[in-house]
């Protein structure tokens, strides 16, 4: 690829099929991808999720065979867990709260808009609060998509896995998170990956796009 606008990286990437084992995520990379994810917006700046990277052969061989056997799990070189909040807490928006503090003051806006914040989520049913995280792991997850496109690095998101399992293998539940998306890094094999040499498909503009002026 020697154009780099963001059409066109888009147009570069694809859901990988196949990865190259031998082939490794320089670190700077890496680090640019990551820093993307916590960049990314979330609801209220809660970011109500981590960011698990797990390159550990043993635990990747776990996942793996968690997910279905897919073999970019261990093909690739990193594997991003984006893991959910499994609740909004009132220890957790107060996290959030004394970060906001911490960079803009001590201002009584703040404090009273995530009191409401608190208010509202707290008295919420378990399944509702760690759905409405989980959509915020997906955000983070279409930036690093995007960015993974920016740093040449081939990518493929997967829903496809037992999260149980995942939370089981890397400790999660522990840590009050549920696994909600994969993301396996590293470099297509054009020899072996059959998605490759296929056109991307996507609907017209006019199929998916309305306006209402």
């Amino acid at each position: 690829m020697t154009n780099n606008t963001l059409l066109e990286q888009l147009n570069w990437r694809y859901a990988t099929k196949k990865m190259d084992a031998t082939k490794s995520v320089p670190q700077d990379k890496l680090d640019a991808i990551i820093e993307a994810v916590r960049m990314a917006p979330t609801s209220s700046g809660t970011q109500p999720f981590e960011l698990i990277v797990v390159t550990n052969p043993e635990k990747l061989a776990e996942i793996r065979k968690a997910a279905g056997d897919q073999a970019q799990i261990t093909d690739g070189s990193h594997l991003l867990v984006f893991a959910a909040w499994d609740n909004y807490t009132a220890d957790r928006i107060d996290e959030v709260t004394d970060l906001n503090v911490e960079a803009r003051g001590d201002l009584p806006m703040l404090n009273a808009y995530y009191d409401n914040l608190k208010n509202n989520y707290l008295p919420r049913d378990t399944e509702v609060n760690y759905a409405h995280a989980a959509r915020q792991a997906y955000i983070a997850l279409g930036v690093a998509l995007v960015a993974a496109a920016e740093q040449q690095v081939d990518s493929t998101p997967m829903e496809g896995f037992d999260p149980s399992k995942v939370d089981e293998i890397l400790g999660l539940s522990e840590r009050g998170l549920r696994s909600v998306v994969l993301l396996p890094l590293g470099y297509r094999d054009p020899t072996g990956d059959w998605l490759l040499p296929m056109k991307k498909v996507r609907k017209s503009a006019e199929t998916m796009v309305s306006y209402v002026d």
